[in-house]
């Protein structure tokens, strides 16, 4: 079952899911924490992250945690597929007969993906 290889339309499907649910998990975080960094001094609204959360379902109710997303999906989806598919490409390049690679050889594959 290692030995099959899969498709690269099949990689870059897997990547794009991966990078859907990547900015889904976190974008809520990074709304909170460009909110916190946002505040004046004088005027502080929230108080902590798990406050600004809290504080935006209560007046945006759930998905305006996901407000402005739609930019990020977009970018980010085929970004990660093709990063994603690139880095499984060097991999393969960089071994020989299916042995694990060196950290050395990790490291340059991810170079190459970037």
């Amino acid at each position: 079952m290692a030995d099959k290889q899969i498709s690269l339309p099949a990689k870059l499907i897997n990547g794009g899911i991966a990078g859907l649910i990547g900015v889904t998990c976190v974008f809520p975080i990074d709304l909170a924490k460009t909110r916190l960094q946002n505040q004046q001094n004088g005027q502080r609204v929230y108080t902590s992250m798990s406050d600004c959360l809290i504080k935006t379902v209560r007046s945006e109710g759930y998905f305006g945690m996901y407000r402005g997303a739609a930019v990020n999906l977009t970018l980010v989806t085929p970004e990660k597929a093709i990063k994603l598919a690139a880095n499984d490409f060097f991999r393969h390049q960089l071994s020989k007969d299916g042995q694990k690679l060196t950290l050395l050889k990790e490291m340059l594959a991810g170079c190459g993906a970037g």
